[in-house]
């Protein structure tokens, strides 16, 4: 048996298949390859655009697949959400629709966009969240290129984006954020009632989630006589308390923690002037809890 699984071809390919790789599965593909192959024999996966994943997998298509919060919310697709994993293109954050016109526009509320025209590709859910606000706006679909399409061909435009470089490049304001989006790990819900299906999609997800979470966590360890071992402890911010083993010589004690890769630059050389010695830092691929 084989669990059929979509992954996102484009934007979001290179960071997804990274996660997995971190979570423990070895995935090659090729440019033009939409059936790579993965080193685990018992995973069917299919690379296809984010923006379809949820209805394929609302269809049985796939029983399971990584997508946008935002196109399950566009399809209106009617699948199991099993987690957040928050990563994009560029980094490890949530990406936003915003509203967006042109810097020098009189415009600056939504309010204002009374029987105007709007530019997305988002347009289902446009749609609704305008008529949502009793805004009437005639909202059109765009191709791509979307940020160049104000004023001439659209009076405002909703536009995915990260950081809001493009949208400043191309001299737009947001005047709005209309939605927050994660990539979600989803599931067909007839998939779930099968016993293995439902384990094995649960297993990628603690694994997947496990990687996400080690993406921010490092591993120190270090050597420290006893007499030392009460200060040391003071300045490790552990998960839980430290790992402490024996060592040959029996004055000293070997000191293992995980914590935030941003809090290491200050505690380590604190541990030094507290008498740590051998202090080695190392990567984690999967932090599990």
């Amino acid at each position: 048996m084989k669990l059929k699984i979509g992954l996102p071809k484009g934007s979001l390919q290179e960071n997804t298949l990274e996660l997995f790789r971190k979570a423990g599965f070895k995935i090659y593909t090729e440019a033009r390859q939409y059936k790579p192959y993965c080193d685990d024999e018992e995973l069917d996966i299919t690379l296809v655009r984010a923006q379809e994943i949820p209805k394929y997998v609302e269809e049985g298509v796939f029983d399971c697949g990584v997508t946008g919060y935002d196109w399950i919310l566009e399809t209106n697709s009617k699948v199991k959400q099993i987690c957040e994993l928050v990563y994009s293109k560029s980094g490890f954050r949530p990406v936003r629709w915003v509203v967006a016109v042109p810097e020098d526009s009189n415009i600056t509320s939504i309010t204002q966009l009374k029987n105007k025209r709007i530019a997305t590709e988002l347009i289902n859910y446009v749609k609704r969240y305008f008529k949502k606000k009793n805004i009437p706006v005639k909202v059109e679909f765009s191709w791509g290129a979307t940020e160049v399409k104000v004023p001439d061909l659209a009076d405002a435009i909703v536009e995915l984006t990260e950081t809001g470089s493009s949208l400043r490049a191309n001299k737009l304001k947001i005047i709005d954020e209309i939605l927050v989006s994660t990539p979600r790990f989803i599931a067909n819900y007839n998939s779930l009632k099968d016993s293995w299906k439902k384990e094995k999609i649960e297993n990628i997800a603690l694994l997947l989630k496990g990687a996400l979470e080690a993406e921010s966590m490092v591993g120190l360890k270090m050597n420290v006589e006893k007499k030392n071992l009460e200060k040391i402890e003071k300045i490790i911010p552990a998960l839980k308390n430290p790992t402490i083993s024996p060592l040959s010589d029996p004055n000293w004690v070997a000191v293992e923690v995980v914590l935030k890769e941003t809090e290491v630059k200050k505690i380590i050389p604190l541990l030094k002037k507290a008498g740590a010695q051998g202090i080695i830092e190392y990567p984690l691929n999967k932090v599990v809890y």
